[in-house]
């Protein structure tokens, strides 16, 4: 009997409680009964987010909302600032270039974290810099970026700071207003535990003048028209019902787990997967200190097809990981330890790694690697 296990950095497995809420009858949106659920999700964002400053709602992936985020800020010809530390920090590229914005990109080795000095220098060497975007977790490398310490760094000048949370939101710590960080996009499909279809955005104040300046166009994606909308407690297309009620389900679970809890055992399940890959004899991809608690990224050992292992596991032993993107790909392989996934799925994924492994003929002792997560969970 078959039975499949979901250890990719999106999507995430999702709870029963959450597959429930998705198998309701619909309402509709134009409703006081909708409106009381969509007041009281917003509002449950604002803890995961950390902030009291608005949030909007767009049914869409990440990526709209970090299209919002370009679009709604800048005006053609305007400077930023990108990060370019891996696939998605590359897209922030790609974005401001779509909207005639001069990018001014920060190339970062993908195995390590921008270092906030870097931002810092050409801050002060062009005071015409709008906005600085980076990430919070580089999804396609399993590198964190320090968003407290970049935040100090673009504080006082006159640019905003945009972060792609989409990856690591819920699952890693950050405190968007006592940072600083005057926005912060994210995903469903993640972290919170949804199917993919709801992407959100949180705006500052001082992000917030921006937009008043905007002359990029928009239309779906504006944030005058969604902040115009929720004076009404309202959307101003026709939003996502059903996600958004499966979404208030899993914000409740999360409230009730409590975010430092659940920062917690992410980050016990990040330190298991990563002593179970150096037992086996393999090497983390991010640098010490650079890891991130959603992913791990592991290189592939020598002799071994990293895309026959990551099929094999997933079609014949229905064990599902994620292999490598763009110029890691072929090279690295990615387990996820965030969203409705726990120990025992961490044991399962490692326990089908060494078993496909030794069906290569890769050299090392079975168990090893179980053993070394079990060692750090049970501590």
């Amino acid at each position: 009997m078959k039975k499949d296990y979901l250890l990719t950095p999106g999507p995430t497995p999702l709870p029963p409680q959450v597959m429930e809420t998705l198998a309701r009858p619909i309402i509709h949106h134009r409703t006081p009964q909708f409106q009381a659920i969509l007041k009281e999700a917003t509002e449950n964002l604002k803890y995961v987010f950390q902030t009291n400053n608005d949030i909007f709602i767009f049914a869409s992936s990440g990526t709209g909302a970090m299209e919002a985020a370009v679009c709604n800020f800048l005006s053609p010809a305007d400077s930023a600032i990108t990060v370019e530390g891996g696939k998605f920090g590359e897209r922030w590229s790609e974005l401001c270039t779509a909207f005639g914005i001069k990018s001014i990109p920060i190339k970062v080795e993908w195995d390590s974290s921008v270092e906030p000095k870097d931002i810092e220098k050409l801050l002060k060497s062009d005071k015409n810099i709008k906005a600085v975007f980076t990430t919070l977790c580089e999804t396609s490398t399993g590198v964190n970026h320090d968003i407290k310490a970049i935040a100090q760094v673009v504080k006082n000048t006159d640019a905003v700071l945009v972060v792609d949370a989409i990856s690591g939101l819920g699952v890693l710590d950050l405190q968007t207003d006592n940072w600083c960080v005057d926005v912060v996009v994210s995903g469903s499909q993640k972290g919170l535990m949804l199917p993919p279809g709801l992407s959100f955005i949180s705006v500052s104040q001082k992000a917030w003048k921006l937009i008043e300046t905007s002359r990029c166009q928009k239309y779906y994606f504006s944030l005058k028209a969604a902040k115009k909308a929720w004076d009404s407690v309202d959307t101003p297309f026709t939003p996502a019902i059903g996600l958004i009620i499966a979404l208030n389900e899993s914000l409740k679970m999360i409230k009730k787990e409590g975010l430092a809890n659940i920062f917690a055992y992410y980050k016990k399940l990040a330190k298991a997967t990563r002593e179970a890959a150096k037992a086996l004899g393999l090497k983390i991809y991010a640098k010490e200190g650079c890891s991130s608690d959603a992913l791990t990224a592991i290189e592939v050992p020598d002799g071994i097809d990293a895309e026959k292992m990551v099929k094999t596991m997933r079609d014949t032993y229905q064990v599902t990981i994620a292999g490598g993107q763009a110029e890691l790909k072929g090279k690295v392989f990615r387990i996820a330890h965030m969203g409705y996934i726990n120990e025992f799925d961490i044991l399962t994924a490692i326990s089908c790694l060494e078993k496909v492994l030794k069906e290569m003929g890769y050299n090392f002792q079975l168990g090893q690697g179980v053993a070394a997560a079990q060692k750090v969970i049970n501590a």
